[in-house]
């Protein structure tokens, strides 16, 4: 399979989890990926090699995205070993799951800068180059807690709706320019992220399992070789929230 064949992809929070299966599911696709990371660096090395090894190009950056220099620094260093950027997945996050009670302001602030600055700011660090060629595919990673409210917290899920957001005020802006944006909204997905945290079981979903990170990165192929599906919000949650 190599629809995708020498497209550059970004995929940020690609060294585990969903991001890593994007990123490989990417290479199979035909696309070259560089991997960006805020720790990890050993993890995210890993995957690089492995996408190298299926004979595509691959580079690992670290950056904090919530920071606009450093996010704008991260797509430069991406551009200038890849080449421009025409499929950004925007995938970094965190969960800082707490009781209601407990949630301050301090983690309201780091959960919006982490999950919802720093997609804008990769983005639109992202953009120019996208508009100069008429070509890319932003796809952004939300989840079932900006429809459901979830079981983090609503510091997390108000991170997330605006995500949502996000997404279609560039969909709607940018639909003539040959770019297209779009959200998946993955629920309870079997990752390091689901640990630690006894609220998160598998009797929440209706298909009564947890989903597996190949369930939501081959929508991401799907969305990234698609030049007609733009403005939506995929849902891959085994039926917790039906749109």
């Amino acid at each position: 399979m190599d629809h995708l064949a020498d497209r550059v992809a970004l995929v940020t929070g690609g060294s585990r989890g969903i991001g890593r299966e994007i990123a490989i599911a990417l290479a199979e696709a035909g696309a070259h990926v560089a991997i960006g990371y805020r720790q990890g660096r050993e993890a995210a090395a890993a995957v690089a090699a492995e996408i190298v090894a299926r004979g595509r190009k691959s580079i690992a950056l670290s950056a904090d995205l919530g920071d606009a220099d450093a996010a704008a620094g991260l797509v430069r260093a991406a551009t200038e070993a890849l080449g421009t950027i025409d499929i950004l997945v925007n995938n970094a996050g965190i969960n800082p799951s707490k009781p209601l009670a407990q949630i301050t302001s301090a983690d309201w602030d780091e959960t919006i800068r982490v999950n919802l600055s720093s997609v804008f700011y990769v983005t639109q660090a992202a953009l120019p180059a996208m508009r100069a060629q008429g070509f890319g595919r932003i796809i952004i990673l939300s989840s079932v807690a900006a429809q459901l409210g979830g079981v983090i917290g609503p510091h997390y899920a108000a991170s997330k709706a605006g995500l949502i957001g996000l997404m279609h005020g560039y969909a709607s802006q940018l639909a003539q320019e040959g770019i297209t944006a779009n959200a998946i909204a993955p629920a309870l997905i079997e990752t390091d992220m689901l640990k630690g945290n006894d609220a998160i079981t598998p009797d929440k979903i209706p298909l009564g399992r947890f989903g597996q990170p190949d369930e939501v990165s081959s929508v991401a192929v799907m969305l990234a070789g698609n030049g007609y599906v733009t403005g939506q919000t995929i849902n891959v949650n085994g039926g917790w929230y039906m749109s």
